[in-house]
């Protein structure tokens, strides 16, 4: 059995992070440190560090969570819209069409650097990556021992 060395000592050192002001920040995309800097160079480019503070940034790993998080959004916003306008007036297809394709890709768009600014918070928030100080340990391969 392979066993791991917490860094338990370490990380219960270092000062507490607030997880719900770097949750806001991040949504409003701006640095989960000092909520001054842009956390974005481009629409989805993470800065390497904030242009404000000179926090590290480069550690985040949002990866296929922000995607998920948005299309799960998304998804309950206009499944629930359609459900609700075809009881109300059971209006044609082309008014769904014209009303639902045009939300949903908008609404994708403007929620997708949010959620992803929260998850770089959090993460920053939880010392998650690297952003605790200590790089992460790569993990073993389990077929070697």
């Amino acid at each position: 059995m392979i066993e791991y060395e917490a860094n338990e000592p370490a990380a219960a050192s270092l000062p507490k992070r607030d997880i719900k002001t770097s949750l806001l920040r991040g949504l409003r995309q701006k640095c989960p440190a000092c909520g001054k800097g842009a956390l974005y160079r481009q629409y989805l480019k993470v800065n390497d560090r904030c242009p404000a503070c000179g926090e590290e940034l480069f550690h985040q790993r949002a990866d296929d969570a922000p995607p998920y998080f948005t299309m799960v959004i998304v998804g309950h916003v206009v499944v629930g819209g359609i459900l609700v306008l075809e009881q109300a007036v059971a209006p044609p297809t082309w008014v769904h069409l014209a009303i639902w394709l045009p939300l949903t890709i908008g609404l994708s768009l403007w929620l997708l650097p949010r959620v992803k600014g929260a998850l770089v918070g959090l993460q920053w928030a939880l010392r998650m990556h690297g952003f605790g100080g200590a790089e992460d340990e790569p993990v073993p391969d389990p077929g070697t021992r």
